[in-house]
């Protein structure tokens, strides 16, 4: 189990990781809502092919995911297949769905 240090971990390293030549184009506010005693409330903003990451609630999001914070680390860290847990329902998504699908290949380089 991911502790709540790490979970935050993923949102910090997610700058790094950003891949601004696939971003272009984007411009979209997602939510996370991530349950478990690790869990919490995190958002990522892309416009102009930049990343910014906060906690808490973000206004009118493009897109929210909900997901055990364990699942949500597991699919950041590879351990979790993105697509087998959206199928199995381990992963939810509300609002702009195809955003899910344009997400990993941006914040996983």
């Amino acid at each position: 189990m991911a502790t709540q240090q790490e979970v935050a971990a993923v949102f910090s390293v997610m700058g790094d990781r950003f891949d601004a030549k696939r971003a272009e184009g984007v411009n979209a506010t997602i939510q996370f809502d991530l349950s478990g005693e690790n869990g919490g409330s995190y958002w990522i903003k892309i416009a102009d092919s930049k990343l910014e990451t906060g906690t808490g609630i973000i206004e009118s999001p493009r897109m929210t995911l909900r997901a055990t914070a364990d699942d949500f680390y597991g699919m950041m860290t590879g351990s979790v297949n993105p697509m087998q847990a959206f199928m199995m329902g381990k992963i939810k998504i509300a609002g702009d769905s195809s955003l899910a699908l344009k997400l990993m290949p941006l914040i996983n380089g």
